[in-house]
């Protein structure tokens, strides 16, 4: 795509007001009309069950005048076992707001070990139910299998990254949904090609472009992590790039190793026309840059904006402890770009006001591997001891993973649980006693981060669970699901 279609475009989306009727439809009308939205009451929540029993979609209810504050008030227990509920998406989100007879009504809930898809009617958020599912049978006639992110469409449809063919082995490709039906459509790339790896994506449609990234094999991942199986290539370190109007793969950009390795969450600054994305990795612990090449801005290139050592240890298998970057998340304003360290235990918030110079600004721990009662030993010199935490009496077993920010910026939202089958290998004692949700509260001012030691939700103590809370959505549009045409 040329530098020309690119500013045709990108006039064309910018110059033209948005007629009356275009407001009404989900979401909002611009990043800036989300900040200004109501605070959040209630989040949905994935959970995977902890042991042997049915995964759930909870609401939790967030609002502190309330009575149920902190409290699950409506749940949907899936009707099969061993689904692991992952990551969700909606039906309609901001994408869609020029169509006012769209709703925001339906959480899409694809399963990574089932390849099954949930559709959770939630327009009543204090009723939620399950109205739809998609069986597996359904993909793997599509060659199609491990369904990841979710993201509406303008057009009407859903999409969702697929990582497997229908027999496990590894195919980066996406699914398309009827947006109303929620039947399967087919595939989204127009030429039918496909990538080795996948996981998450996100499009730009101003810019014309969708990056996508990569994890690894379905059928190694489900096994749970062996570092070796990264040297054998069975896990990823690219990003593609898509055009977005033609649907055809662009271009591949092969991160550097090992700072490059598991290329996991994918996030655009919201603004619609911004030429800046980051990229999160998980065992090479570094966040690039993704952008135009200053010499060629007709291709994208990767740029190391930020990397975190890893930790000399002892009393841990391997001699070296990564960070393991698991998930990031970008502001609403565009301010600060959150990152969590499910190894390490912190929270790092970069100021990303100037997107090729990020700094550090505040960091807080959250459980993780390396504090005080964990029974492993950093050997670097400059290491100081972090204290284990405890909120409203409860130890937090597991690391800081999930990550949703409130539209104004002033409320973090942490969940503990990864993937089962890791949580297993890294966390047992968080599988043992059930995930929990934090909330961290950020100074407006100067974006210090601090942990909030009246918000705790155990789900360990969940009628049914225990349960390994994952992703977090809100009613309203958040800042993880929602992209700007």
């Amino acid at each position: 795509f040329s530098v020309a279609s690119l500013i045709i475009l990108e006039k064309s989306s910018t110059s033209m007001p948005c007629p009356s009727k275009c407001h009404g439809g989900p979401g909002y009308a611009s990043p800036q009309d989300a900040i200004k939205g109501p605070r959040e009451e209630v989040l949905f929540v994935t959970a995977p069950h902890a042991d042997n029993g049915h995964d759930a979609i909870f609401t939790v209810d967030v609002n502190p005048e309330s009575d149920t504050f902190c409290q699950v008030v409506s749940r949907v227990d899936v009707p099969h076992i061993g689904d692991e509920v992952h990551h969700t998406g909606w039906n309609a989100c901001s994408s869609c707001h020029d169509k006012p007879t769209e709703k925001r009504s339906h959480l899409i809930v694809p399963c990574l070990n089932s390849d099954r898809i949930y559709i959770i009617n939630v327009e009543n958020e204090k009723e939620i139910y399950l109205e739809k599912t998609i069986e597996p049978s359904k993909l793997h006639s599509l060659n199609l299998s491990f369904p990841h992110t979710s993201h509406c469409l303008a057009d009407g449809n859903i999409m969702i990254s697929t990582l497997g063919e229908a027999d496990g082995t590894p195919s980066g490709n996406f699914l398309l949904l009827d947006g109303k039906t929620f039947e399967p459509k087919g595939t989204w790339p127009a030429d039918g090609k496909v990538v080795k790896f996948n996981y998450d994506f996100w499009y730009q449609p101003r810019r014309n472009v969708m990056i996508s990234t990569e994890w690894g094999s379905p059928s190694h991942i489900k096994k749970g992590f062996n570092p070796a199986h990264v040297s054998e290539g069975l896990y990823g370190n690219s990003v593609h790039i898509f055009e977005w109007n033609s649907k055809k793969h662009f271009q591949t950009i092969d991160l550097p190793m090992p700072l490059g390795a598991l290329p996991l969450e994918v996030r655009f600054l919201h603004e619609p026309t911004n030429e800046n994305a980051f990229v999160g990795c998980a065992l090479g612990s570094a966040i690039f840059r993704i952008h135009p090449d200053k010499e060629n801005p007709s291709v994208q290139t990767a740029t190391l904006s930020a990397s975190i050592p890893s930790k000399h240890v002892s009393g841990w298998p391997l001699p070296e402890m990564p960070a393991l970057i698991t998930d990031i998340l970008i502001s609403m304003d565009d301010r600060f770009l959150y990152v969590s360290c499910w190894l390490h235990g912190d929270i790092r918030q970069y100021d990303i006001t100037d997107p090729s110079n990020i700094k550090l600004n505040s960091q807080v721990y959250i459980g993780g591997s390396i504090h005080s009662e964990s029974n492993i030993q950093v050997l670097d010199e400059d290491y100081s001891e972090i204290p284990a935490l405890y909120v409203k009496g409860r130890k937090i077993e597991g690391g800081p993973q999930m990550l949703q920010l409130s539209l104004d910026g002033k409320r973090l939202y942490v969940t503990t649980s990864l993937y089962k089958q890791w949580d297993l290998q890294f966390y047992p004692e968080n599988v043992k006693s059930g995930a929990t949700m934090l909330q961290v509260d950020i100074d407006p001012e100067t974006g210090k981060m601090e942990i909030n030691r009246n918000f705790l939700i155990d789900f360990g103590k969940v009628s049914g669970g225990p349960y390994l809370a994952h992703e977090m959505r809100y009613p309203g549009g958040d800042c993880t699901s929602d992209i700007w045409i």
